[in-house]
């Protein structure tokens, strides 16, 4: 990892927690040694994000998980950038691959999003990755890069790509039985910063932090960690638990 890029590591609940588990995980987090050269954010589901913001560390981030592309309006169960701010919270995650195949999201709605949130001051963690018949028909880089296509066509000004924390999750080595391997994630990390370094410039192109999102654990985080152009994660079911910490610190011993 460049050291110019700092490390990042995202906790994405999804949809758990409670009020009782929530304050057990944010003491645990609270209390534990954390590296301080890296970056952390904590996404809980939007109802608990008032709890957690007003509970945990100040240097941790609270994020949303989601939210929609406009201020207000007549849209049933969404939340928008403004209410995210009115939790005193500024980071959203968008285009996670379980918003993109269980909701139906399309890259054109992922990059509205992307452009309303940034457009209100709320950094993004941006999705993409392909699915397991996809990277068996070896369409891998496509796909990432048609997904990489619509976040820069929403990220108008280049200083706000420093907002942009782009996660890289091969949905086919979540819950498929398939794993990841430290290499085959560094090979599409550095595939997506050469496409940055084309089409966005190549300063932005080492300043982006690009994550892996493919089921981190307490396991392999440090032989992840330690490839080149894997700058964080984005961690799913071991952000729910003690593991947590481990990953953070990742990089004290890769």
């Amino acid at each position: 990892m460049s050291q110019k890029r700092v490390f990042f590591v995202g906790g994405n609940w999804k949809m758990n927690g409670s009020l009782e588990s929530n304050k057990k995980l944010i003491d645990i987090i609270n209390s534990a040694t954390l590296d301080p050269r890296t970056e952390i954010l904590v996404a809980p589901p939007a109802i608990y994000l008032h709890q957690v913001r007003q509970a945990i560390n100040k240097r941790i981030h609270v994020a949303a998980q989601n939210c929609y592309k406009v201020p207000s309006g007549a849209f049933t169960g969404e939340i928008s950038p403004a209410m995210i701010k009115d939790m005193d919270c500024e980071w959203v995650i968008l285009g996670h691959s379980e918003r993109r195949h269980i909701f139906g999201e399309s890259n054109e709605l992922i990059g509205e999003k992307v452009k309303h949130a940034l457009d209100q001051c709320i950094n993004v963690v941006a999705c993409i990755g392909e699915k397991l018949e996809e990277r068996e028909a070896g369409k891998t880089e496509a796909v990432c890069f048609h997904q990489m296509e619509a976040i820069k066509n929403a990220v108008e000004k280049p200083e706000d790509w420093t907002r942009v924390v782009i996660a890289y999750e091969p949905v086919w080595a979540i819950g498929t039985g398939k794993t990841a391997t430290p290499d085959q994630a560094q090979e599409v990390h550095q595939a997506v910063r050469k496409w940055l370094e084309k089409n966005v410039s190549v300063e932005m192109a080492n300043v982006i932090r690009i994550i892996y999102g493919g089921s981190v654990t307490a396991q392999n985080c440090r032989e992840l960690a330690a490839k080149p152009d894997v700058d964080g994660f984005l961690v799913g079911g071991a952000s729910l638990k003690p593991d947590i910490i481990k990953i953070i610190n990742a990089r004290i011993e890769s």
